[in-house]
């Protein structure tokens, strides 16, 4: 039974669809670019910023740089509340923490803007931390996300899980050697998770507590 369970935050606590997308929009008409609607931006959800929009929009250097300086504009004034929290999420932290678990967040979003969601949201107080990529674009790597929060806290791997619904998050978890959960109701569709090879799949939250608590087996 899992004792240390890590979230990522977009994607699998909450829903950003409208405000990633929107700061997306508003940095590609900033920068001349013709920006498509924003069901068009949805694979943008999960990956760091930089390798988005190096892979969709061949933006690099200065220009990669200026582009995620547009979307923050963007993002902390109105894109980081567009967002909203999925059905049963709070009930599963309390859940959770009423059964001793230790809970943390470990996202590629900045810690600058997670901290800021959580508590507007009122779900900070269930996690032992927020840990996110730095402003500077450090730590972006979900892998490296996982490693911190792990050595931060000390944590026994054999008693960790990761949860995420992109591959990042799988990988990251893998690359850990911890034990990891794909979710099927976020930004990752089944066969990126299915070749990702997480430990278990779930395709709803109201399935997460079975898996964490290791009941499935």
């Amino acid at each position: 039974m899992y004792q240390h369970i890590l979230f990522d935050l977009d994607g699998t606590l909450t829903d950003p669809y409208i405000g990633i997308t929107n700061s997306i929009i508003y940095s590609l008409k900033k920068l001349n670019i013709e920006a498509p609607d924003n069901e068009a931006l949805i694979p943008f959800i999960g990956p760091p910023l930089h390798e988005s929009y190096e892979t969709f929009y061949q933006l690099s250097g200065d220009n990669n740089v200026e582009a995620i300086k547009l979307y923050r504009e963007y993002f902390s004034d109105k894109g980081m509340f567009e967002n909203e929290v999925y059905p049963s999420i709070p009930l599963l932290l309390q859940a959770l923490k009423s059964m001793d678990r230790k809970l943390y967040v470990a996202t590629s979003k900045p810690t600058h803007f997670a901290v800021p969601i959580l508590e507007h949201f009122n779900l900070a107080h269930y996690f032992e931390s927020i840990t996110g990529s730095e402003l500077d674009g450090t730590r972006t790597n979900k892998a490296e996300v996982i490693q911190h929060v792990i050595d931060t806290h000390g944590l026994d791997r054999d008693d960790c899980i990761m949860i995420g619904d992109r591959k990042h998050d799988i990988i990251g978890g893998q690359k850990n050697n911890i034990d990891t959960i794909g979710v099927l109701y976020g930004y990752g569709d089944a066969d990126e998770i299915k070749q990702a090879q997480p430990t278990y799949t779930i395709a709803t939250v109201d399935y997460l507590l079975d898996a964490i608590t290791n009941d499935t087996q």
